[in-house]
């Protein structure tokens, strides 16, 4: 009877110590029938880029069209600055310094930040970022910092 109930308790331990143990490296199990939407693989945070979620000025706003403003100038009276972006995510910029008939003009290609409320225009002699508005670009220093100063309102174009 003694060696019956040793026997015994050697079993119950070695049946409780089998259920309780964790598996330190669990595998996902392909053959269970649980929710496969519930089963998620690590992520490895430092390859993934994050997006936002939600509307952006990319995605819920009417971006393309043409934007003029006067912006400021150091030796004329300003610079009337046409900007068109295009669906495509191209741009023509057309620039005509007040007062000194001197124009000029550029093409290329514009992407949008992270967040999608910034973009960068890439031309062949210009680069410029704006912050897209519902009917307005405002036009930003290259840190991607809004204009401070008393002509910073000088620096917002209206969509035409």
């Amino acid at each position: 009877m003694k060696h019956q109930m040793q026997i015994l308790g050697m079993a119950a331990i070695t049946l409780l110590a089998s259920c309780t143990q964790k598996d330190k490296n669990p595998e996902i199990d392909i053959t269970a029938k649980t929710d496969p939407m519930a089963i998620q693989a690590p992520v490895d945070s430092a390859s993934t880029t994050t997006s936002v979620e939600g509307d952006t000025s990319e995605n819920a706003l009417d971006w393309s069209g043409t934007y003029t403003a006067v912006v400021p100038c150091a030796d004329c009276p300003g610079i009337k600055t046409d900007v068109t972006l295009n669906k495509d995510k191209t741009f023509t910029l057309n620039e005509e310094y007040l007062e000194r008939n001197v124009k000029n003009q550029d093409k290329g290609s514009f992407g949008w930040n992270v967040s999608g409320k910034v973009i960068t225009l890439k031309g062949k002699n210009s680069s410029y970022k704006y912050r897209v508005g519902e009917n307005t670009l405002t036009q930003l220093d290259m840190s991607g910092q809004p204009i401070d100063g008393p002509n910073k309102d000088l620096y917002v174009f209206k969509k035409k």
